[in-house]
């Protein structure tokens, strides 16, 4: 079994203490976000093939990562930068100490362990598509030496991510919006040849009605990246099976240890985040040796 840790939270930046010590116990919980029920996974060798992390600041991460590679366990890293004004991203790292981090990913571990991920492409005033545009260029250029895929997608409206950010707007006093598809596809496209111009593979995550050349369908959970990376250590291929987390996704099989409400970045058009201060009070309240990231139920 793949191992994600994790797309409901950030556990590099804010659980990194936690996972070590899971890591060390061999097993940790999660509670399935629909029914609340607990599970157990088994973190050892023989039950976990490989793990993919999510992240936008590994800072806090790399000796558990030294000390995966030391085991000859593989693993890779999405690795999201957008480099978005704080008024819609509200602490994540700056832009020049994540790419620091990915140059020190690629030193250690090679250029196949990291995909950057643009993700989501979000229309507002401080980002309009000629941001995009730029922003795109100028990262693609810089990270092309240390990755080898830049996934995209578009930012995807839900109740949560309307609501923050309608909030967030109303508090910086800016506009946004949600465009049509075509308007979309337009921008997704010429933002894929910018990347595939600096030697970028461009993928696409799970949004199959937007996706045009030179896009590839993306798969996150990728079940050929780590057997490369297995290969490079020693390891024997990774097995699991194509089973997309929804429809037009193309991961692999994987069980996913994180907790939704739980990552403090306060990102405005996050999916996994109802309200930040919530978010904040999960985090502060995490007991570092406990089973899993999410307090017990009724705890909060």
């Amino acid at each position: 079994m793949i191992v994600s840790a994790s797309y409901r939270t950030d556990i590099p930046a804010f659980y990194a203490e936690w996972f070590a010590h899971r890591l060390k116990q061999g097993w940790a919980s999660y509670r399935n976000p629909y029914s609340g029920r607990e599970h157990r996974l088994r973190l050892d060798p023989e039950a976990a093939e490989g793990f993919v992390f999510w992240t936008r600041n590994l800072g806090p991460f790399f000796p558990v990562l030294d000390q995966l590679r030391a085991a000859g366990r593989p693993f890779v890293v999405q690795f999201t930068l957008t480099g978005y004004p704080a008024a819609l991203e509200r602490a994540t790292q700056p832009v020049e100490t994540a790419v620091a981090q990915l140059e020190r990913l690629a030193e250690r571990f090679g250029p196949r362990v990291g995909v950057w991920r643009y993700d989501p492409v979000f229309l507002s005033d401080p980002t309009p598509a000629a941001f995009h545009r730029e922003q795109v260029a100028r990262l693609a250029e810089r990270l092309a030496p240390l990755v080898d895929e830049a996934a995209f997608s578009f930012a995807q409206i839900y109740a949560k991510t309307r609501r923050n950010t309608e909030r967030a707007a109303t508090r910086h006093g800016f506009g946004w919006h949600d465009p049509e598809a075509a308007e979309k596809r337009a921008l997704l496209a010429e933002l894929a040849g910018i990347a595939a111009a600096a030697g970028l593979r461009p993928t696409l995550c799970s949004q199959p009605e937007l996706l045009s050349p030179p896009f590839e369908p993306a798969r996150c959970i990728d079940a050929a990246r780590l057997s490369d990376v297995a290969e490079d250590v020693g390891g024997a291929p990774v097995t699991a099976r194509q089973k997309g987390n929804r429809p037009g996704c193309l991961c692999a099989e994987s069980r996913d240890l994180g907790a939704y409400d739980s990552c403090p970045h306060g990102c405005v058009y996050c999916y996994a985040v109802r309200d930040r201060a919530l978010a904040l009070r999960t985090y502060r309240a995490h007991d570092p040796a406990a089973p899993g990231i999410a307090p017990p139920a009724g705890a909060r």
